[in-house]
């Protein structure tokens, strides 16, 4: 299965979010993000439909396993490009948005010969 790069944002903001606050709803990804309710409810329905998240009766989105795998993955990708990024000169800000776009679109292959110039982070 392949999510498009918004899905892996919409997953990885859950990610973070769900790390700061027992529960994470819609209006806390509207607010980190700055999307439309439509827009979040939307790519809602389509992750819930792949089986990536749930939403409870109260309106609390949970992570799938299947979801947090995934989400984990992009954040990973996005913590290794952004110190990557920064190790070689780039500034901060540069390195976190630069990251953030490049960690949709960068093969495992690749990922994985930046962790090992990493040393394996």
């Amino acid at each position: 299965m392949s999510i498009r790069e918004s899905g892996e944002m919409y997953l990885e903001n859950i990610l973070l979010l769900s790390r700061r606050q027992p529960n994470v709803r819609a209006i806390d990804i509207v607010n980190m993000t700055g999307y439309s309710k439509p827009s979040i409810s939307r790519a809602l329905g389509v992750l819930k439909k792949d089986g990536m998240l749930i939403v409870d009766d109260l309106g609390s989105i949970k992570l799938t396993p299947k979801g947090e795998e995934y989400a984990l993955k992009i954040y990973e990708r996005h913590k290794l490009l952004t110190d990557f990024f920064e190790r070689i000169g780039v500034p901060d800000a540069t390195a976190e948005a630069d990251a953030c776009r490049i960690e949709h679109v960068i093969s495992d292959e690749t990922v994985d010969k930046i962790r090992e110039f990493m040393g394996g982070r």
